[in-house]
């Protein structure tokens, strides 16, 4: 398992001020601009995206690492496979 506390993000999208679904679809239109193998973080305020975005990244091929609690918002990160 990735330590989330740790991991490098290529690219950070701030969506906090979004209600779903913005959060993930901000994350379709970021995730073509990170190479394949780096990884997406999106900072989103509704609690409802971290349910969502695993859905997504299965559905489209991606790879959900997980999503960690920060000061209001929840940080998200999303590998891209291809």
């Amino acid at each position: 398992m990735t330590d989330l506390t740790t991991l490098t993000a290529a690219k950070t999208v701030d969506a906090r001020a979004m209600s779903c679904p913005g959060p993930l679809l901000e994350a379709k239109k970021s995730i073509g601009s990170v190479q394949i193998g780096e990884v997406l973080e999106i900072w989103a305020g509704d609690p409802q995206t971290k349910n969502d975005m695993p859905r997504w990244c299965k559905k489209v091929g991606h790879d959900y690492l997980g999503d960690l609690v920060a000061d209001g918002y929840e940080r998200l990160f999303l590998k891209r496979l291809k």
